[in-house]
């Protein structure tokens, strides 16, 4: 029986060893593009990453034919809008790393911008994992799109020299 058990583990932790070895790095740049943190300094990504593999591992057994990708990126999206929810007081504003580009973006933006442009979750799969009407992600994902591609833009560059006569 020890010997049965001995052999189900070493199994079992190869097959997790060949499922981190090709999933941590995307999921890795997932929890980065959520969190916003440089991809050199990314702190929060990487605590995420390992609480989801950790999930992931725990529950290794259960899959039964389960994505095991899908279930760390399931744990990884539901990790970080409760952390931002406890920690922003809600989906407020964080104040990520100034020079990314989501750093624009609300948390929740964050969130439903990657699930559904990154990682290709479809809406209805996206709505169900947050607990949100699908047409609320459709809105938030244009929100968060248009947000990206187009900027809003700061006051105008003062013109040096330029002085108003006053008459």
């Amino acid at each position: 029986m020890r010997r049965r058990q001995a052999f189900q583990s070493a199994r079992r932790a190869r097959e997790f060893q060949a499922f981190v070895a090709g999933a941590a790095g995307r999921l890795l740049h997932a929890a980065t593009l959520l969190t916003a943190e440089a991809p050199e300094d990314n702190p929060r990504a990487r605590r995420l990453l390992t609480l989801a593999l950790a999930h992931t591992y725990a529950c290794w057994d259960r899959l039964r034919g389960e994505d095991p990708y899908d279930r760390a990126r399931q744990y990884l999206a539901g990790r970080f809008a409760r952390e931002s929810w406890h920690r922003y007081g809600g989906f407020g504003r964080a104040r990520p790393h100034p020079a990314s580009p989501l750093a624009r973006l609300s948390p929740q933006e964050r969130l439903i911008l990657v699930l559904r442009l990154y990682e290709g979750v479809a809406e209805e799969q996206a709505a169900a994992l947050l607990g949100l009407p699908k047409e609320r992600v459709r809105a938030i994902c244009d929100r968060a799109t248009s947000t990206l591609l187009h900027p809003p833009r700061g006051p105008a560059p003062a013109v040096a020299g330029a002085e108003v006569a006053a008459s």
